[in-house]
């Protein structure tokens, strides 16, 4: 398998902060400084915007500051969604040239990803015309991406035991009536968080034919100073 792709597990780290490391990664990438990248992350409570998105999406804004949890407009396609702890997000870095430019493929490949994982824990899964993974109990993970110049940023978010009641917050991907779910709802107990993060990663690479590999830091995440905080 003649490509590559390097593995970082940052812990849990503030939006922000990831989606810096994300923009100094990307521009590595593009600038071939560094090796195609999949950063995976856990999240402190957020709420991000896509590039369709807007605060109409947000069903009890006037909770968010009670709670502490920050809205962000960012560059990702789709629509309004919601990150927190209990959630598994990939976000692989790479130049689809190496691969194949075409972002429909792409997409499809970060959901198979999803499915197959899913599958090895008995949750039956599939695709949606929106985007995203779904079950017979609602959304069960999130896809939003960007590329510039062929080289992808954003990626996949997956329930793992994320708080219910921070779903309602939010139309998931502004979709009316859409609800969430998580894999410890269909499981009735939550999967090892750490399993499923390693578990996403091998399911990824295996997707985009690619040969996982952890040997170091990316240069980018030595230049910010984060790192894995939890």
């Amino acid at each position: 398998m003649a490509r590559s792709l390097l593995l970082h597990d940052l812990g849990r780290l503030p939006y922000r902060d990831a989606l810096a490391l994300q923009r100094a990664t990307r521009d590595a990438v593009r600038d071939g400084a560094q090796a195609d990248t999949l950063l995976l992350v856990e999240h402190a409570p957020v709420i991000t915007l896509g590039q369709r998105g807007d605060r109409r999406g947000i069903l009890a804004p006037q909770l968010l500051d009670q709670l502490g949890i920050e809205v962000i407009k960012t560059e990702r396609g789709g629509n309004v969604t919601y990150h927190g702890p209990g959630q598994v997000v990939a976000y692989p870095i790479v130049d689809l040239r190496r691969f194949r430019t075409d972002l429909r493929w792409y997409v499809e490949r970060l959901e198979g990803a999803v499915i197959v994982l899913l599958g090895k824990y008995g949750i039956g899964a599939g695709r949606d015309v929106q985007h995203g993974v779904f079950t017979d109990r609602g959304k069960i993970a999130s896809v939003g991406v960007h590329v510039s110049r062929w080289v992808t940023m954003h990626g996949v978010s997956l329930n793992v035991a994320t708080d219910p009641e921070q779903w309602r917050l939010i139309e998931p991907c502004g979709q009316p009536g859409a609800v969430a779910t998580s894999m410890a709802e269909h499981l009735g107990v939550a999967p090892p968080i750490a399993a499923v993060r390693s578990g996403l990663a091998r399911a990824l690479a295996a997707e985009l034919q690619a040969e996982l590999r952890q040997d170091r830091p990316p240069p980018a995440l030595e230049r910010t100073g984060a790192g894995r905080t939890g």
